[in-house]
């Protein structure tokens, strides 16, 4: 099945059936919801309660402005999604060690200098409005949302929307964005908290997130990502392979990923120091298979 009934909006959008969700949202509304926020800052579940806007940083180091690590059409996404104009911007609210990313999401508040305004980002978009889709992603975008809600609020284009993230979004957070995405790509990691809180200094991820996957569930179509890390099926990849059975079935799109390799601080962890086995692999689709998930490998 794949994406035709998982994702029949987005595909409508594209054959010019449906608009983007955004368009017909309230967006000023939800931006100065998000900025409201700002003042004691709980966008992401760290709940920082700092003022970003009296230039106070919290766990993201993220301040008044949008840091865009670079903004290009990706070739790499899922094949639905390509080519994708896809938004990357500097930092994270989580802090894993083997981050393949690790050169824009983990940052030190110097290198976080806002470098695109909201309506320049707009413009860029618009350029780009051949692709599929506009995808927000990072670093993790959840600490700019203030700036992409104005951002869309200025964009031209019909142009979908994924929201691709961690999903360590605060309650407030989806329901500023409840409406507004057409997609939301996950980046589901962790089947229990001993692992999020060793391998990414997050506590409380495994609630946090799977509140977080039934909120866009119930809100749009969802797409999502797990890295299979080595040493990590049992305690990792079934749990959150079970609880996509039984909570959103065959309904959303898993993709299976086994690129894992070790990177950033992976050498400081035994289990994370080589690739995931031919085995493993193995195992994780046969898993999928007997629960009935709609995946891609």
């Amino acid at each position: 099945m794949a994406a035709d009934k998982a994702l029949r909006g987005y595909l409508n959008i594209l054959a010019g059936k449906n608009r983007p969700r955004f368009k017909t949202a309230d967006l000023s509304a939800r931006a100065e919801r998000a900025e409201s926020l700002l003042a004691a800052c709980e966008l992401c579940e760290h709940k920082c309660l700092v003022d970003r806007n009296a230039g106070e940083l919290g766990e993201c180091k993220v301040g008044t402005g949008m840091s865009v690590a670079s903004a290009f059409d990706h070739l790499g996404e899922e094949p639905f999604f390509v080519p994708s104009f896809t938004i990357f911007f500097r930092s994270c609210t989580f802090h894993c060690q083997f981050c393949q990313n690790w050169d824009i999401s983990q940052v030190a508040e110097q290198e976080l200098t806002p470098n695109m305004s909201e309506t320049a980002l707009a413009r860029h978009i618009d350029a780009h409005a051949y692709c599929k889709n506009v995808n927000f992603v990072g670093g993790e975008p959840t600490p700019y949302l203030p700036f992409i809600l104005r951002t869309l609020t200025d964009v031209r284009a019909d142009i979908p929307v994924i929201w691709n993230s961690n999903f360590y979004m605060s309650e407030q957070s989806m329901d500023i964005l409840a409406g507004t995405v057409d997609v939301y790509l996950s980046d589901f990691k962790y089947g229990n908290d001993a692992c999020a809180e060793r391998l990414s200094g997050i506590k409380n991820y495994w609630r946090i997130v799977k509140r977080n996957h039934q909120l866009a569930f119930n809100d749009a179509e969802v797409v999502i990502r797990h890295l299979i890390l080595p040493g990590h099926l049992d305690c990792c990849t079934k749990p959150i392979l079970r609880h996509i059975a039984d909570n959103m079935g065959e309904d959303v799109v898993v993709n299976l990923m086994d690129q894992y390799r070790p990177c950033y601080n992976a050498a400081g962890f035994p289990e994370l120091t080589g690739r995931i086995t031919a085995d493993e692999f193995r195992q994780a689709v046969k898993y999928a298979e007997q629960l009935g998930l709609n995946f891609i490998i």
